[in-house]
């Protein structure tokens, strides 16, 4: 995130069902469009005794309307990273369906005024 490029935004969504791959629907009817995933591989230490740490992913998701399709059911989409549904948390965390819980920011990019949420897994205690 570029400083200066973004600027927050108000109450995010309260959850977010996946529809499509890629591709959530809020409780508003807008679809949120996975943009940017990062998945972190597991930091195992090579050498005995030293501690094993978790890994860490994050995912951008920029607030834009698609073509319409039928959504696709859970049994339909593909095995993903990512959870099936996000629900809204205290403390400005989202739940997955899997229990993982996710530290969420929203901004908007002044250029196109794009909403974007940014969800950080958290590790296992945080």
């Amino acid at each position: 995130m570029a400083s200066g490029a973004s600027l927050c935004l108000g109450v995010p969504p309260h959850r977010l069902w996946a529809v499509r791959p890629g591709i959530y629907e809020d409780e508003k009817g807008r679809t949120w469009v996975t943009v940017v995933v990062r998945l972190s591989p597991s930091q195992r230490a090579r050498g005995r005794g030293s501690p094993r740490h978790e890994p860490s992913n994050t995912v951008h998701m920029w607030q834009m309307p698609v073509h319409p399709r039928e959504p696709m059911s859970p049994s339909q989409l593909p095995l993903s990273q990512l959870p099936l549904v996000w629900q809204l948390y205290p403390g400005r965390r989202y739940r997955a369906m899997d229990s993982r819980l996710w530290k969420w920011w929203t901004m908007a990019r002044q250029i196109t005024s794009t909403e974007q949420l940014i969800l950080l897994q958290l590790r296992p205690g945080e």
